[in-house]
């Protein structure tokens, strides 16, 4: 699998081998097998590679900020970061824990045109499957307290790493409300 990390930088080849052996530093947090057990850490698995790669790039440039994540990625190479992408991308998502609420279910598939809300459904499809082409994440069975988390951050300007700054604009209009009850619909998709 040849991935680029930026206009900037050659694409590599990442081997899924290789990456599970690399990924002894990532357990802790994503698991095993990039299916996290802590609510508050992202699944990995079965997240597109490039969309991967993206995030640890830009966790390594400053683009995107976490203090934990700048740490476990200060001294990965491109190949790592290939290579890491690989591995948890082949990785089988499992089943989280959620509750479809019907304001998650009508801001997920219908969103808020009133207060400007675009549906999660057009970027990340019907079952929460995401479009990689278009570099769009794998949302479904998502860990709830990690999507809240995130669209605390992209509403409070925190995470800016979003194409176009669509997230932030979307997130700006929800309230908690509406941000507990869209992760909880999140990650009740299966």
């Amino acid at each position: 699998m040849t991935i680029g990390l930026s206009t900037n930088v050659l694409a590599v080849e990442g081997d899924a081998a290789a990456g599970k052996d690399k990924s002894a530093m990532c357990v802790a947090c994503h698991g095993v097998d990039g299916n996290s057990l802590v609510p508050m850490y992202p699944k990995l698995a079965g997240l597109s590679a490039n969309y991967i790669v993206k995030q640890l790039a830009q966790f390594k440039d400053g683009t995107r900020q976490d203090p934990i994540m700048a740490g476990m990625v200060a001294a990965l190479s491109e190949q790592d970061m290939a290579d890491l992408a690989a591995y948890f991308s082949a990785q089988q998502r499992t089943a989280s824990v959620g509750s479809a609420t019907e304001l998650g279910k009508n801001l997920y598939f219908g969103g808020n045109a009133e207060n400007g809300v675009t549906a999660c459904v057009a970027c990340h499809g019907i079952k929460g499957k995401g479009m990689a082409a278009a570099g769009f994440p794998a949302i479904a069975s998502q860990n709830a307290e990690y999507i809240k988390i995130q669209l605390e951050k992209f509403r409070s300007g925190v995470r800016t790493n979003d194409n176009n700054g669509m997230m932030r604009n979307v997130a700006l209009a929800l309230t908690d409300d509406e941000i507990v009850a869209l992760s909880q619909f999140i990650a009740s998709l299966k």
